[in-house]
């Protein structure tokens, strides 16, 4: 039976917002209730809606799409067309550098044009594997605007092995950002706390998060930085250098300054280390450095 992706909550039935939704959908599951909120594809009154939130009776619940019923419907339909270039691959692993602008994983079913379906395209048997059906077996993800590694697993066993280790912080990540001028060497330890789309320190409510970096040129006009990040919080080195007064440069949503061509924000996934999940020997994977992050 098809249900409306907007409905008006009845008289003496307000509640929790997930509670509504997932009584409007009761095949979905929790686990893909959970998922819209997260991804931002429940309103209430026109507004942004967390899943957790009490609605009132009369007021108007809107869902983006429809929440799936089962994990199948989410994996990502198998595109091999995307641009993404392969970096490493064995029986267990598939590495990639994902370009600026690609998303890592579609949001809803049937979606294309993320790594995900070339994943599923290239190494059928990632599908499936991780806790979130629509990733192909990705341990980890980069913002839309942000290129460089990306890492996905063939197995569920290898998957958890290496989901430990980026718990365990066994995982290095070493990042690339050209920022507004005048920055130093420095670190940023701001707890930092999810509002909607955005990410903003929050001393009482942010999760720890940890964010190192060092100039390696300076420019006109801007400087050349390497970031690292120990923990791997949602925007977290974006909204680091953003709290310290430099911004990445096109990053508009952290009050970075726009690039003349309109053009993604300049932040590059350089290199990860990492231990293999079946043998435990280290490999380090490294993505090209784009052309704004040459060195003179």
């Amino acid at each position: 039976m098809t249900r409306e992706l907007s409905f008006t909550v009845e008289p003496g039935a307000g509640g929790r917002a997930d509670q509504l939704v997932a009584a409007r959908f009761p095949g979905a599951g929790r686990r893909r209730i959970a998922a819209l909120f997260s991804d931002g594809a429940v309103r209430v009154d026109g507004k942004r809606a967390r899943k957790g939130q009490t609605v009132a009776p009369g007021s108007v619940i809107e869902l983006a799409r429809a929440p799936a019923t089962t994990d199948e419907e989410l994996w990502p339909v198998a595109v091999d067309s995307v641009a993404v270039t392969l970096l490493f691959a064995d029986d267990d692993l598939v590495a990639v550098d994902k370009p600026a602008g690609v998303p890592s994983h579609p949001l809803a079913a049937g979606e294309r044009g993320t790594v995900a379906n070339w994943l599923a395209a290239r190494y059928p048997d990632t599908v499936g594997v991780g806790n979130d059906p629509r990733e192909a077996g990705l341990v980890h993800r980069l913002d839309i605007g942000t290129s460089g590694v990306l890492v996905a697993t063939r197995s569920r066993p290898m998957w958890e092995l290496l989901r430990a280790a980026f718990g365990r912080g066994d995982v290095s990540k070493l990042y690339l950002a050209e920022v507004d001028a005048g920055a130093r060497d420095g670190a940023c330890d701001a707890p930092l706390h999810q509002r909607g789309h955005h990410v903003a320190v929050d001393w009482e409510r942010g999760l720890d998060a940890e964010t190192r970096w060092h100039v390696i040129d300076r420019r006109s006009g801007s400087a050349l930085v390497e970031c690292t990040a120990r923990s791997g919080r949602m925007h977290q080195i974006r909204a680091h250098l953003a709290h310290v007064g430099w911004p990445i440069t096109g990053d508009a949503l952290y009050g970075g300054r726009p690039l003349p061509d309109g053009g993604a924000y300049r932040l590059h996934a350089l290199r990860l280390e990492l231990p293999h999940p079946r043998t435990g020997a280290r490999l380090t994977i490294e993505a090209p450095r784009p052309p704004w992050a040459a060195t003179r």
